[in-house]
């Protein structure tokens, strides 16, 4: 009875061995997969093949001694056993986030790369006029900014701060408001000229617009804000690209929807007053509570509030202000980090 004792006991500390020998790499390769349900997904996400992927869930699986993940044709789900563990690995990650974040930051001193995720509009007709004035003064620090449509998780270290459509529920993160973006419709010239302007929704059915396709842009948001049932022969040109929009806009392909900005900053474009018309998106400043011990976070958090402060530039104010009454109260945005000459010149 001793000797079946002890064999047990020596059976079990083996097993614990074998979990707790168990890699990162793979625990990792488990919580994304859970996440994205695909293995090929969730290998694009970790930059593995799908076979090395599966390879390293079966080792996980053997070592803990359980099915993690059940396969069938509609892709991954949790097991019983998979849906058990995964709080505690989410939780472990966020553990391994923070110790990076802290390395990250370790240093007090005002220099290093501190990296900014936000949607391509205010990325790069807004932020990156004003960064090239802001790398003058702070020399030591490289902002790492990437603007794309595609939210980046600040919580999961796939960015330092993040200006986004829609706030995190995160508790470690802090979330503040940025500013409100109105979006309005506009036309070239060229294009009133030729076809007019719609004055109401019910006459855009007659017209062509430039519809912006991206993760962050609800797909049927067009269709709902602008009242119609299909947008089936209305769409001239589909992008995934906000300077793709203007362009169009701009060499007269149709109707765009644009920051309420746009002429205030000296695009060459027409404001269509359709009745009816209504929309903006709060714009969201996110960042990790590390971040708030750390100097080059802390100048670039400051900067961002300042270049998108509601009472210095109007076009952020959560009132509406008309695309025209906007020209004179920001002479100095236009003068100084205008549009003209920004976007790529006529074609040939």
């Amino acid at each position: 009875m001793q000797q079946l004792l002890h064999r047990g006991a020596a059976v079990t500390q083996h097993r614990i061995d074998e979990v707790l020998d168990a890699s990162w790499d793979d625990l990792r390769s488990f919580l994304v997969c859970a996440r994205y349900k695909s293995f090929r997904n969730a290998a694009d996400v970790l930059g593995l093949t799908s076979t090395t992927l599966m390879r390293r869930i079966d080792r996980l699986e053997e070592r803990i001694g359980c099915k993690l993940l059940l396969r069938d044709q509609s892709g991954l789900t949790l097991s019983e056993e998979g849906a058990a563990m995964i709080a505690d690995v989410t939780e472990m990650e966020s553990h391994a986030f923070n110790i990076l974040r802290r390395a990250s930051q370790s240093s007090n001193d005002a220099a290093g790369t501190v990296r900014v995720a936000v949607t391509e509009g205010p990325g790069n007709f807004w932020i990156l006029p004003r960064l090239i004035d802001f790398q003058k003064t702070y020399r030591k620090i490289t902002v790492d900014l990437r603007c794309a449509m595609e939210q980046a998780d600040v919580a999961r270290l796939e960015t330092d701060i993040a200006i986004q459509l829609e706030p995190p529920t995160n508790p470690d993160l802090i979330v503040t408001k940025l500013g409100r973006l109105h979006i309005y419709p506009f036309v070239s010239e060229g294009y009133r000229n030729l076809y007019g302007v719609p004055a109401s929704l019910a006459e855009l059915k007659s017209h062509r617009i430039i519809k912006q396709s991206a993760p962050q842009v609800d797909d049927t948001a067009y269709a709902r804000i602008l009242g119609l049932t299909s947008l089936e022969g209305v769409v001239g040109i589909k992008t995934n690209s906000s300077i793709g929009v203007l362009y169009a806009v701009e060499r007269g392909a149709g109707i765009g929807f644009l920051p309420s900005s746009s002429i205030a900053l000296g695009a060459p474009l027409v404001a269509v007053d359709m009745d009816g018309f209504s929309h903006h998106a709060d714009l969201w400043l996110t960042y990790h509570k590390e971040f708030r011990n750390s100097d080059r976070h802390k100048i670039v958090i400051d900067w961002i509030r300042k270049i998108f402060d509601p009472k210095a530039y109007p076009c952020f104010r959560d009132e509406f202000v008309h695309p025209n009454d906007l020209i004179p109260l920001m002479t100095g945005s236009r003068e100084n980090f205008g549009l003209a000459g920004y976007v790529a010149a006529k074609p040939f």
